[in-house]
Parts: structure tokens; sequence; C-alpha cells
């Protein structure tokens, strides 16, 4: 059961998104991803934000935030200005184009957790309970410490 589970976490990732990615294409939104919602959903909470406050608002390393707002400058969804302290910085706002789509963005949100409320009543466990233990777990032993623990002096890894 343990065997390949990178392998089935990008299997779950790639059904999970590739239905959500489906179900935008049914709306109208074929050029919409389901990486661009979490960041749309915290500038509507939180206003212009910077790369870094999206990063921390959505849980993500600052790598994939700027991926994301590059995606979505390109989708012509979000503007990226320079910081009024700080023009090094860039902070992102929403486009009148993304604004149009809000009501679309919120009830596919509202339907996609209310669908994975219902995929989580057949589980053992609830995915996002036991992906947030994941994180907690990690973040307080890195896995990489935890490989060199297990087969340290046969694959040549210095001890943790």
């Amino acid at each position: 059961m343990d065997d390949a589970i990178g392998t089935r976490l990008r299997h779950v990732l790639e059904l999970l998104d590739g239905d959500v990615a489906k179900v935008y294409v049914d709306l109208g939104l074929p050029g919409y991803r389901p990486r661009f919602s979490p960041i749309v959903r915290a500038l509507v909470a939180g206003g212009p934000l910077s790369v870094r406050e999206l990063a921390t608002a959505v849980g993500v390393t600052h790598s994939a935030a700027s991926q994301t707002v590059a995606q979505l400058t390109k989708a012509g969804l979000v503007t990226q200005q320079p910081g009024e302290r700080d023009a090094r910085q860039r902070v992102v706002h929403l486009t009148g184009k993304a604004r149009e789509l809000l009501p679309v963005i919120e009830a596919e949100w509202k339907a996609t957790s209310a669908a994975m409320a219902g995929l989580d009543a057949e589980l053992s466990a609830p995915l996002g309970k036991v992906l947030a233990e994941i994180v907690e777990a990690v973040g307080r032993r890195p896995f990489r410490e935890r490989i060199a623990d297990q087969a340290g002096e046969s694959l040549g890894l210095p001890p943790s």
C-alpha cells in the first residue's frame, strides 16, 4: 500500500484538478485553471497583495505563487504594479475581467467545496485533514531526515 506514494498523490491531484478544469470549460472559462482560484480569492479577501503575501495567504512557496501570478497576468486576470514603499516589490491587483468572473468563480468554489465534503464522507478520514497532518508532521521533521534515519549508511546519507 505504501509503494509509489508520490505517484498516487500526483494521480489524485490530476484526477481532482482535471475534473475541476473540465467544469471551468463547461462554464465557458477554458483558460481558467484550478490553481488560480486560491490566489483570486485571497485578492478578493485581502485586496491588492504582494506575491510574498499571496504565498503566505494561500500556503504555497513564493516561487509557486509567482508562477501562478505570471499565468494570471498572461490570462488578463491580474496586473502587477510597483509597491508604494518599495518599487522592487510587485503588488498584484485583480483586473476588471477577473471581477466580472467572480460570481462564476465563487459559485464554482462553493460547489467544489460541497463536492469535496461529499467525497470526504466516503473516505476513512477527510483528505484535507490528512494532508494538513502530513504538512504539520513534515514541518516538525523533514522527510529527508526520515529517509536518512531509515537507510542512512546504506545510501551514504549523513545522519539527520
